[in-house]
């Protein structure tokens, strides 16, 4: 005997709607009418955050699986400037392999219509237009395959579910040496080590940097140890000389580090098992039985290979004697914090660069350049956080940068920044506490290195290695300063209450194992917009007091919840952690919210 559909919360869905048109559907425009019968999933993403990326590599499975009955559709909704270009949002679907429609969408308007609030979230459509869904975050497929598994029965017994090909056209492919490339590293023979990323493979180029000496992995998806022909990758980035013979591999989408053996071509695993790090799960121990998360960027400094761990926002590092990993700076909260390394924050880390005193890294969410010193302090040269950006040279506690992947030490001591976003090379010297623009008109650079007297930059759009003599002076550029274009959030001067919504997803129960299975952490920039509610707890709703006195700023709201498959027969029940990060903008206005509802998984029940 079956059980009845379980009765679910519908409201009708918005039309879905964007300025900057449709991606992959072979220039044909989509509506919701034309979906009608198929259960959608609309995924709101922007292609700078990495949590969107994990989860563009969850919804994989869930599309294959189900793919006569589900079509995902993208909706990409802009952070930064440089994210509203049409052209860019383009790249970014070949770049990450998004295979289904996405609807660019400069202006924000669908995600106003749907209320969305944060990236990335995912809403599922039923069959006949309804919204019967909504999660924040990553880690919430599993949920949802569930929920689509309960409409495709339901609406095939209803006869309102239609079977068939999806609307996704593939783009052409383009012949190309390299395709969105991420790092490059100079080799011992003077040759280039190139991480092709979007082919799944590293590439060997000659002096010239572009002449191919080989390529070294099958350039399909995987995750393979063996010799280059049949090795696997998935989006390689960062690479570093572990010695004169080895180089690692930032292996990012397998959240893993490799080994390459240059004189062999051999790849071996050195850290990670394959799986995403997860809340809860160890921080330290033998590198092959610890989880990573989306490691960007990697460099040999204090005898250990650093790790940019841009998927939980910190920085790890391997020893290569040991055979160990562990975690060296950072809390998992996404953000700019100084201090010492076990309470400072990051937002995705990016790009790493050693000299004998400091570790220089690029924390792309916060548009800004940071170090860590000897004793593990953590510094800002450049950059004031989330919300701010720009193109602005000068004095460093001033200047702007939009994005960066990638820092370069140079032989002066001042280190050179890709400043990814606004396609220029950056300077920021120490000495003089200054920023200058050293070239422009680059495509999304990614990373440079030096060879001999010149710079060679990683243009990642244009696929290929620019080479440029260092400049002696600086070129002069128009100052632009920008916000992150989410409007701010009114709320009442009082106060108000803070309610993020959690379901338990069907066929689950509350994770109790270790206590209790929620936790909430609030926090705000600056510290004094909150009078009260700042912390951390257990429960998923609590009263925020504000200072009138400061008027507005950011709220930062992180919520976890665990659950377990249920059931007699779930002896070793599957766990798993939902789990996101907001950071809200909000201004302190009479007649603003005194109600503020977070959606974690599920529906608002308190929604007019």
């Amino acid at each position: 005997m079956t059980d009845s559909p379980r009765r679910r919360v519908r409201v009708r869905a918005p039309e879905l709607t964007g300025k900057g048109g449709w991606i992959n559907t072979g220039d044909q425009d989509l509506g919701l009418s034309r979906l009608r019968g198929r259960i959608v999933v609309v995924d709101f993403w922007t292609f700078c955050c990495v949590n969107c990326l994990h989860v563009l590599d969850e919804l994989r499975e869930l599309e294959e699986k189900h793919a006569d009955t589900v079509v995902v559709i993208g909706v990409h909704s802009p952070k930064f400037a440089h994210e509203t270009e049409h052209a860019a949002v383009v790249d970014a679907v070949e770049r990450y392999g998004v295979a289904h429609p996405v609807l660019d969408d400069p202006e924000l308007a669908t995600w106003k219509q749907y209320a969305v609030r944060a990236w990335p979230t995912l809403v599922v459509i039923d069959p006949e237009g309804y919204v019967v869904a909504q999660h924040a975050g990553e880690g919430h497929v599993h949920a949802i395959e569930s929920l689509v598994t309960e409409l495709e029965a339901e609406h095939a017994a209803k006869g309102t579910l239609r079977r068939g090909d999806g609307p996704y056209v593939a783009p052409e492919p383009r012949p190309t040496t390299l395709r969105f490339p991420g790092k490059a590293l100079v080799l011992p023979s003077g040759n280039f080590l190139v991480s092709d990323t979007t082919r799944h493979r590293l590439v060997e180029l000659a002096a010239d940097g572009e002449s191919v000496v080989r390529r070294i992995g099958s350039g399909t998806r995987g995750f393979t140890d063996g010799p280059a022909p049949s090795a696997a990758f998935s989006e390689p980035q960062g690479l570093a000389l572990l010695d004169e013979g080895a180089v690692v591999v930032a292996d990012t989408v397998n959240h893993a580090l490799r080994r390459l053996d240059l004189a062999s071509g051999e790849v071996t695993t050195l850290a990670g098992t394959g799986r995403p790090w997860r809340r809860g799960s160890p921080t330290s121990g033998p590198a092959r039985e610890i989880d990573l998360s989306s490691p960007w960027d990697v460099a040999l400094f204090g005898g250990r290979v650093w790790i940019a761990m841009a998927g939980v926002h910190q920085l790890w590092a391997y020893d290569p004697r040991a055979r160990t990993v562990a975690v060296t700076a950072g809390t998992t909260n996404e953000g700019l914090v100084d201090g010492p390394a076990a309470e400072a924050w990051f937002a995705q880390p990016s790009g790493l660069a050693a000299t004998a005193d400091r570790l220089w890294l690029a924390d792309s969410e916060t548009s800004s350049l940071r170090w860590v010193d000897l004793d593990g302090g953590v510094h800002t040269a450049v950059g004031t956080g989330l919300f701010d950006f720009g193109h602005r040279d000068g004095a460093a506690e001033q200047a702007l940068l939009q994005h960066p992947l990638g820092v370069t030490a140079l032989p002066d001591g001042s280190v050179a920044v890709s400043d990814t976003y606004n396609h220029a090379l950056r300077r920021f010297d120490p000495a003089t506490g200054e920023v200058t623009t050293l070239a422009t008109d680059l495509r999304e650079p990614s990373d440079a290195v030096l060879a001999g007297e010149d710079i060679v930059v990683v243009e990642s759009a244009r696929h290929r290695l620019t080479r440029l003599r260092l400049p002696e002076e600086a070129v002069k550029v128009a100052s632009s300063a920008r916000r992150t274009r989410r409007a701010a959030t009114d709320v009442a001067p009082g106060g108000l209450e803070l309610d993020v919504i959690f379901q338990v997803p069907a066929g689950q129960r509350p994770d109790t194992r270790y206590g209790p299975s929620t936790r909430l952490l609030v926090s705000a920039t600056p510290p004094e917009l909150l009078r009260a509610g700042a912390g951390a707890g257990t429960g998923l709703s609590r009263r925020l007091e504000f200072d009138p006195g400061v008027g507005e700023g950011v709220l930062h709201v992180s919520a976890t919840a665990a659950s377990c498959d249920d059931g007699d027969s779930a002896a070793y029940p599957a766990c798993r952690v939902h789990q996101q990060e907001w950071g809200l903008p909000v201004r302190l206005a009479d007649g603003g919210a005194d109600r503020l509802p977070l959606v974690l998984a599920g529906m608002d029940d308190q929604t007019p």
